[in-house]
């Protein structure tokens, strides 16, 4: 090797060893149902605050949880609270980050109405008990609408999901023979339908599938173009999922110790009744302080800059006393 070539040789190694080491990242994977505002919160949050990237995979809650047992990623999402036990063989918190709702989608060609469901009809078609469009019951609660004598496509999540588990809530506190058959679950033995992976994964059968219904959160639906009913709340009213029906449910919760809070079937004339929080997953103990750090600029964030984005999305802000809590949580959390 002549000089020239060990002088080369040299200036690249001393470059190599300038180069700053490979960054650490802070990953989450969590549900299908917020992906959209997450995706959104990460871009937004790593413009304004530079450092280590944050990465979120949707693969659906059930999925999430078990990746946090095994602490294949740093902290989890989920679209329903774990069970006591579960959250403390986890050993984690769960913080509020935002409210959504899960909406029945439907595929009736040339139908000029949207349809209103009551929940022991919605309960009846998952249980298979209901099988035609022009079912009597269905008839009855839509007396504009022409509907066809089409059998019923019934599809539901193939994957563990929290959107399932708000559902199957909203359908056992609709039906006794629902609670005590199947009950509220992330991955409930379906009676009938078919299966699809994530609310895309349902929203594309549905917009494929003339005269099926489904069920994906309110912006799954809007993304799509779908059909979506009006279902019938405590107080007695049709609601449409929308943001003014979804913000009067979530005006209901109060901040609880624990960020357990449900507000299906919330009471009021003007709230939706299959509106749920969804949930971050964070554990007490995180080894990494650079990780600890960075996870908690990121969750500070979403909890005040970034609740103001979430509207556009089609999602609901956390009550503003509920985000106060979880900010107050945040700070005693890795003391």
């Amino acid at each position: 090797m002549n000089i020239a070539h060990r002088i080369a040789a040299a200036l690249l190694l001393v470059c190599g060893l300038m180069q700053p080491q490979s960054q650490f990242r802070v990953i989450c994977a969590g549900g299908t149902f917020p992906d959209p505002i997450y995706q959104n919160w990460i871009k937004s949050f790593e413009s304004r605050i530079p450092g280590a990237p944050i990465m979120y995979r949707a693969v659906g809650s059930e999925r999430a949880i078990q990746e946090l047992k095994t602490r294949a990623v740093d902290f989890a999402a989920s679209d329903y609270p774990p069970a006591g036990q579960v959250q403390d063989e986890l050993g984690v918190c769960l913080i509020p980050t935002l409210v959504g709702a899960a909406v029945p989608v439907y595929n009736i060609p040339n139908l000029s109405v949207n349809l209103r469901f009551t929940p022991d009809v919605l309960a009846d078609i998952y249980l298979g008990k209901i099988t035609r469009w022009n079912d009597p019951r269905i008839a009855g609660l839509n007396r504009k609408a022409s509907l066809p004598a089409q059998m019923i496509t019934v599809v539901h999540r193939s994957d563990g999901s929290g959107t399932s588990y708000v559902w199957t809530e909203f359908l056992s506190q609709a039906s006794s023979h629902w609670k005590n058959a199947i009950g509220a679950s992330s991955m409930p033995s379906w009676p009938v339908g078919q299966g699809a992976q994530g609310n895309e994964g349902i929203a594309t059968f549905v917009s494929r599938t003339p005269f099926s219904v489904g069920y994906v959160e309110f912006i799954y639906a809007l993304r799509a173009h779908l059909e979506y009913g009006w279902v019938k709340n405590p107080a007695g009213a049709f609601v449409q999922a929308t943001i003014d029906s979804i913000t009067a449910a979530a005006s209901t919760a109060r901040p609880k110790d624990g960020g357990r809070i449900s507000i299906v079937n919330a009471p009021g004339r003007d709230a939706y009744p299959v509106a749920s929080f969804t949930w971050f997953l964070v554990p007490l103990k995180i080894e990494s302080e650079e990780k600890r750090q960075r996870l908690s600029e990121f969750l500070d964030w979403a909890l005040t800059k970034g609740q103001r984005e979430v509207a556009a999305l089609g999602y609901v802000p956390l009550p503003q006393a509920v985000a106060e809590q979880e900010r107050t949580n945040l700070t005693k959390l890795w003391k």
